[in-house]
């Protein structure tokens, strides 16, 4: 072999050695940065989940090792110490540690939601019974509205555990017809099945992940498919959380526009100032007035509002009311006299119905 084809061929071997060991490429799966925070990881992975979940994808034979792989770099990038590890090491570093199931990941951020992607289940056999369904209000911040954010909801589920013992049930049942007398019959519907083992109900501890999208409306409800009241005779409810905004000091919600009202002084009012609103995501936004503001004027600041929830490049507008705070003490005489001659305005008192716009 000649010399330049030789070492060729020991590059290509050492770069093939090199991919083994590093193994899979988890910030590739997951489409991030290696500088992506933990926020972006959850985020990505929520979106490809949903995409590459077996179940959506029946025609193709790999969307099983896609998911797992995605189940895979999910585990290991969310979790801080596994991530230096992988960092610094690669996959072959992390050969030794314990793997969740990837089913149990996913579960994590929608509930039992796989078998959903053929059809509703629910509607596929209305003879199943079902446990009740909850509903549960999220309490989220408009902080949360404006740049969203992730909430981890610890809850003990009551799951259905095999028991010693057989139970009556109502599992299968049949038409009996007893013939009462000539050409009188009667038909009773009969529990027909003596096989069922018994049950108990045990309370687990889950974690749910909710994403609190950008633009998120009050009322809106996040489901989680299974994660309701159980039934030993069926398949469990679901549970909903509905998105409750709280109160925030500062701003008001109305649609995707903010509103905000600002105390300045009699001064500045006469004379304009500038001033600073730290919004909800921490950044200023600047307000320069070098005119006359009288009280209740308001100032239109676009794309200053909150994202829409449809399109979050889309953001409503910040609408400030302007509020002037006159003196508390009265005025001397004297300085009654100079403010005269300073603004050298007459009287212009007027009566008129203002409600109706004269």
């Amino acid at each position: 072999m000649a010399p330049q084809n030789l070492s060729t061929f020991c590059l290509l071997l050492l770069y093939l050695i090199g991919a083994v060991i590093a193994g899979r490429d988890f910030y590739k799966i997951l489409g991030v940065p290696r500088s992506a925070s933990i926020k972006d990881i959850k985020k990505a992975y929520r979106k490809l989940a949903l995409q590459l979940h077996p179940d959506r994808n029946p025609d193709d034979p790999q969307a099983q090792e896609k998911f797992q792989d995605l189940g895979a770099a999910y585990e290991v990038l969310s979790d801080n110490e596994k991530r230096k590890q992988y960092d610094t090491y690669g996959e072959e570093g992390l050969k030794d540690g314990h793997q969740s199931s990837h089913g149990d990941i996913f579960s994590h951020f929608f509930g039992d939601f796989g078998f959903m992607f053929g059809g509703n289940p629910r509607q596929q056999d209305r003879n199943i019974p079902r446990g009740s369904d909850i509903i549960v209000d999220l309490e989220v911040t408009l902080e949360e509205v404006y740049a969203g954010n992730f909430v981890e909801v610890v809850r003990n589920k009551p799951v259905a555990r095999q028991a010693p013992g057989k139970r009556k049930c109502n599992c299968r049942q049949e038409m009996r017809t007893t013939q009462l007398g000539p050409g009188r019959f009667q038909m009773t519907q009969e529990v027909v099945c003596d096989e069922c083992p018994n049950v108990k109900l045990v309370n687990e501890e889950r974690t749910l992940e909710v994403e609190i999208e950008p633009g998120v409306r009050d009322g809106m409800e996040y489901p989680f498919i299974g994660e309701g009241e159980p039934h030993v005779d069926g398949e469990p409810g679901d549970l909903r959380f509905r998105i409750k905004v709280v109160k925030h000091p500062i701003f008001e919600r109305r649609g995707d526009d903010l509103y905000t009202n600002v105390t300045i002084s009699l001064v500045e009012s006469l004379v304009g100032f500038e001033m600073d609103i730290i919004h909800l995501d921490g950044h200023k936004v600047h307000i320069s007035r070098d005119k006359i503001t009288r009280p209740g004027a308001k100032l239109w600041k676009k794309g200053e509002g909150l994202p829409s929830f449809d399109n979050n490049n889309i953001k409503g507008s910040l609408i400030i009311t302007f509020d002037v705070d006159f003196p508390k003490e009265q005025l001397t005489e004297e300085a009654r006299e100079g403010i005269k001659q300073l603004l050298k305005q007459g009287s212009v008192q007027k009566v008129y119905n203002g409600l109706q716009g004269y």
